[in-house]
C-alpha cells in the first residue's frame, strides 16, 4: 500500500514569518502537536511542533512573539505519496519521528503519522515497532 492512501491530505500550514503565539494556538485550536512550515509557494521549509515551541523559546524565556522560523526544525525528513507504508514505518522508526510530512515535487501534499499506521489494522504492527523504536531512546 501506497502513502497516498493513508495520509492526511487536509494539512493546516504555517508560513515562517508566523508567531510561536500563532502557531501555538493553531496547535490548540485543532488538536496537533506540529504543523508544518512553508513559504508563500506552498514550498516546505520546516516544520515547528510544540516541543520546539517549549524547549527553544518557553524554555529560555523568550517572547511569544518570535518568529516560527526562530524555532521551528529545518532538517526534516519527507517521503513522497507513493512511498510504500513499510518504507515510511522503517523511516520514522529508524529517524525517530512521529509524523512525515508528504511532497510532491517539493510542494506539500499531506502528513502520514504513526496514529495514520495503527489506524490501517494490517500495518500494526508496523506502526507498533516504529513508534517503539522512536520512544526507546526517550524513555531512558
Amino acid at each position: 500500500m501506497k502513502i497516498r492512501e493513508l495520509m492526511t491530505t487536509d494539512v493546516r500550514t504555517i508560513p515562517s514569518n508566523a508567531t510561536i503565539k500563532d502557531a501555538a494556538e493553531i496547535m490548540h485550536n485543532i488538536n496537533v502537536g506540529s504543523i508544518p512550515v512553508v513559504d508563500n509557494n506552498n514550498k516546505l521549509v520546516g516544520i515547528v511542533t510544540d516541543r520546539d515551541i517549549v524547549l527553544r523559546s518557553v524554555a529560555k524565556g523568550q517572547d511569544p512573539n518570535i518568529k516560527v522560523s526562530d524555532v521551528m526544525s529545518r532538517d526534516i525528513k519527507t517521503i513522497s505519496p507513493d512511498t510504500d507504508v513499510h518504507e515510511a514505518a522503517d523511516l520514522m522508526a529508524e529517524k525517530q519521528i512521529r509524523r512525515l510530512p508528504v511532497v510532491d515535487n517539493g510542494n506539500l501534499v499531506g502528513i502520514v503519522s504513526i496514529g495514520d499506521l495503527a489506524v490501517e489494522g494490517k500495518y500494526e504492527d508496523e506502526a507498533g515497532e516504529a513508534l517503539h523504536n522512536i520512544s526507546k531512546n526517550t524513555l531512558s
